[in-house]
């Protein structure tokens, strides 16, 4: 887990704990539960579904990269084996040939796995409305059944109630100090 994910949980949790314990000063009873993600993603047929689809493209492109690279180490294996007795137009030209196939394997490996690459957007794109999906129920579960705060326990909070926003006031204060 990375240590920014370490920080938003520890400030998440002393957000909590900091909640419960002044309305519990309060005298006042405040509702939290939690959803596992992990029981979510195995019993959520969508998600299940979305999975299938994504395992299916990752093979495709897995097994394009894979043709590629084979191509390109056929290519080398051949030229280490002609390479002594090709003219020196003949071996740059080959050379030429192996640069232009390396670069190619190299973009379309980026351009899959790489930062905003095809796999990325289509993770986006398959999960994205699941995600929707899943805030939603939890944010329905919430309300029927009075949650004040309901966590996931991998993502961290799911829902909160409005009343527990100080955004404002925390602002308010920024603006003070500024002065």
């Amino acid at each position: 887990m990375s240590t920014a994910k370490l920080f938003v949980r520890a400030g998440l949790l002393a957000l909590v704990l900091g909640m419960v314990f002044s309305i519990t000063a309060s005298a006042q009873t405040m509702k939290i539960g939690f959803v596992n993600d992990e029981l979510i993603k195995q019993n959520y047929p969508a998600w299940q579904r979305a999975q299938e689809q994504w395992e299916t493209e990752r093979k495709a492109w897995d097994a394009e990269a894979q043709t590629q690279q084979t191509a390109l180490q056929e290519m080398m294996a051949d030229y280490d084996k002609q390479r002594l007795i090709l003219s020196d137009d003949k071996r740059k030209e080959r050379e030429a040939a192996i640069r232009a196939k390396q670069e190619f394997l190299d973009n379309y490996t980026k351009g899959i796995y790489g930062p905003d690459g095809t796999a990325e957007k289509k993770q986006q794109e398959l999960v994205g409305p699941l995600l929707e999906n899943v805030n939603k129920a939890i944010e329905a579960v919430a309300i029927e059944e009075n949650f004040d705060v309901i966590f996931t326990l991998q993502s961290g909070l799911g829902y909160i109630k409005e009343t527990y926003d100080v955004t404002q006031k925390v602002l308010d204060a920024l603006e003070k100090l500024d002065k």
